[in-house]
């Protein structure tokens, strides 16, 4: 059974990428089932450099091929923050904290200047290719005057999708998936992945 790494400690994610493989050939790890996991600095400027540093590192030390993601949320009020600061705005991966700041940030601004979108840039790299594998997925919405919602995690209770009067906390696993930028980047992923890699 080929081995492919999916890089995060995240079981949301994993779950996301899980449904483009069959599980039948090939075996994803995450982090959570590997051990000597180096440590890993998003030092990059961009979704890109970010996602490239992780998979990088992963696959450079355990030699297989590796999936990496980075991404955030671009408020065009705030001009494009909190973007790759989005895990640790307020601190480091604590939801709660990185939510209030963005409120408190868009304090007094209108519903119509709340536009933000959400991205993700996903980064296939392998021992054998020369070249990585990068897509990127969006969806845009806006930005809730409160919380609503208790499905999803990061700024999900807060991205508002009009065209559903919902906001992604709201929304299903599934229904998730279908419209999310990562939901989206996996589809892409999903349709060229097959023709890149080299084993």
């Amino acid at each position: 059974m080929k081995e492919i790494i999916i890089a995060t400690s995240n079981p949301n994610k994993a779950k996301e990428f899980r449904r483009i493989f069959d599980e039948s050939e090939f075996e994803l790890k995450t982090l959570l089932d590997l051990s000597d996991v180096p440590e890993i600095r998003e030092t990059g400027s961009s979704f890109e450099e970010n996602a490239k540093i992780k998979a990088h590192t992963v696959m450079k030390k355990f030699n297989l091929p590796t999936i990496a993601d980075d991404s955030g949320l671009e408020v065009d009020a705030l001009f494009g923050q909190p973007g790759i600061y989005s895990a640790r705005y307020a601190g480091d991966h604590n939801d709660a904290a990185n939510n209030a700041k963005l409120l408190a940030e868009l304090g007094g601004v209108p519903a119509e200047k709340r536009n933000a979108r959400f991205v993700t840039t996903l980064v296939f790299s392998n021992p054998k290719n020369e070249k990585d594998l990068v897509v990127e997925g969006e969806v845009k919405g806006q930005i809730a005057t409160f919380p609503q919602g208790d499905n999803g995690f990061g700024y999900d209770p807060l991205f508002y999708l009009p065209e559903l009067g919902k906001t992604m906390a709201e929304l299903t696993l599934d229904q998730k998936n279908e419209i999310s930028h990562r939901g989206r980047a996996i589809r892409k992923l999903e349709k060229e992945w097959l023709d890149w890699i080299n084993w």
